[in-house]
C-alpha cells in the first residue's frame, strides 16, 4: 500500500474544523510521518491509523505547529507496545527543541534521532533538501530506484512463463531471452513534501519529477504580500512550482485560519497549472483524506477488451 493519509491540514493555529499538521506516507511495509503538529495523536485514531504503523518521523522544521504533537505521538507508542525502531529526522539547529519534546514523551521506545545540518540523502531512499524560511527548515523526498515492467505479449512471444519470469527478473536473462527483450523501463516513484517556505530552488529541486507533490499552500495570491514577509507559498506559487517539476499529483495544506474554505485555493494552483499547460492533478487536502499515489511512469494501461 502506497498512500498519503492527511491527519492535519491547519497552519499556526488549528481551526473548528482543520487540526494542525500531520500527514502520514504510508509506504509499503513503512509509515513515514511529517510534522506531526499538536493533536496528531487524536487524529491517527479518527483515521483508523494504528500509532505503531509509523516507523519514522521526519520533522521540516521545529516550529509548533510541525512539531508539538511529538511527545503524544511517542508516548501511545509506547502504550500501544511498540517494538520496532523508530528513526526521527530533524534540522540539527532545532536538537534542542527535539530533545525537551521527546523528553516529555514516556520512556520504553527504541527512538533514533537523526540531526542533519545540510541537503543531502539521510537514509536509504530518502533525502532532504534546504528551503527558504525563518528557521533552518528541509523538504524531503522518498524515491525508490527504477525498474522495468515486463510486457505480458513479449513474454509470451518468448515463450517465458511461470518461474522463468522469476528467473529473468533475478538473472537479467534466461537463455536467449535478455530481460531488455521483454520489458520497458519504468521509473521508480517519488514522493517530495514542502513544507514552510518562500519560492527557492530547494523546492524547485524538490518538485522535479515527484508523482506525488504535498506543499504548502498558505495564502491566497492576493495576499501575495503576507506570503512574502512571512515566507511561505501562495496558491499560484504552489501550482507553479508543481507544473515546473512535471509533479503528476499535487496536494495542498498547510492553510491559513484566514480561508475557512480552501476550494478557492485550489482553484488558484490550478489555473497557474493550467497556464503553464501542465497536466498535474491539483487537490485541496482536508483533514481525513487519503490520497494513492499514481501508477509509476512507464507502466503500461490494461489493455481493453
Amino acid at each position: 500500500m502506497r498512500e498519503l493519509v492527511v491527519l492535519g491540514t491547519s497552519s499556526q493555529v488549528p481551526t473548528r474544523t482543520r487540526n494542525h499538521n500531520g500527514y502520514l506516507l504510508r509506504w509499503d511495509g513503512a509509515g513515514v510521518l511529517f510534522d506531526p503538529g499538536e493533536g496528531t495523536q487524536r487524529q491517527l485514531i479518527h483515521a483508523g491509523v494504528a500509532a505503531s504503523a509509523v516507523t519514522r518521523i521526519c520533522l521540516t522544521h521545529v516550529h509548533g505547529d510541525h512539531c508539538y504533537g511529538l511527545p503524544g505521538v511517542l508516548s501511545r507508542m509506547v502504550l500501544d507496545g511498540v517494538e520496532h525502531p523508530v528513526d526521527l529526522h530533524h534540522p540539527a539547529s532545532g536538537e534542542d527543541v527535539v530533545r525537551a519534546l521527546v523528553g516529555l514523551a514516556t520512556p520504553g521506545l527504541d527512538l533514533r534521532l537523526h540531526p542533519h545540518g545540510a541537503s543531502g540523502p539521510v537514509a536509504d531512499g530518502l533525502e532532504v533538501v534546504a528551503l527558504r524560511h525563518r528557521v533552518e527548515t528541509y523538504g524531503y523526498r522518498l524515491s525508490e530506484p527504477g525498474g522495468r515492467t515486463f510486457l505480458p505479449e513479449r513474454l509470451a512471444a518468448a515463450g517465458i512463463s511461470g518461474p522463468d519470469v522469476g528467473r529473468l527478473a533475478r538473472d537479467g536473462h534466461v537463455g536467449r531471452v535478455r530481460m531488455e527483450d521483454v520489458s520497458v523501463p519504468r521509473a521508480g516513484q517519488r514522493v517530495a513534501v514542502v513544507m514552510d517556505t518562500a519560492v527557492c530552488d530547494g523546492a524547485t529541486e524538490l518538485a522535479d519529477g515527484a508523482d506525488l507533490l504535498l506543499t504548502e499552500c498558505t495564502y491566497a495570491d492576493e495576499d501575495a504580500d503576507l506570503a512574502a514577509e512571512h515566507l511561505h507559498l501562495t496558491a499560484g506559487q504552489a501550482g507553479a512550482l508543481a507544473a515546473a517539476g512535471g509533479a503528476r499529483t499535487l496536494v495542498l495544506a498547510h492553510y491559513s485560519s484566514r480561508y475557512p474554505d480552501v476550494e478557492p485555493l485550489r482553484a488558484q494552483a490550478e489555473s497557474a497549472v493550467r497556464a503553464a499547460s501542465a497536466t498535474t492533478t491539483v487537490h485541496a487536502a482536508l483533514d481525513g483524506d487519503r490520497f494513492a499515489l499514481p501508477a509509476r511512469r512507464g507502466t503500461p494501461a490494461p489493455s481493453a477488451g
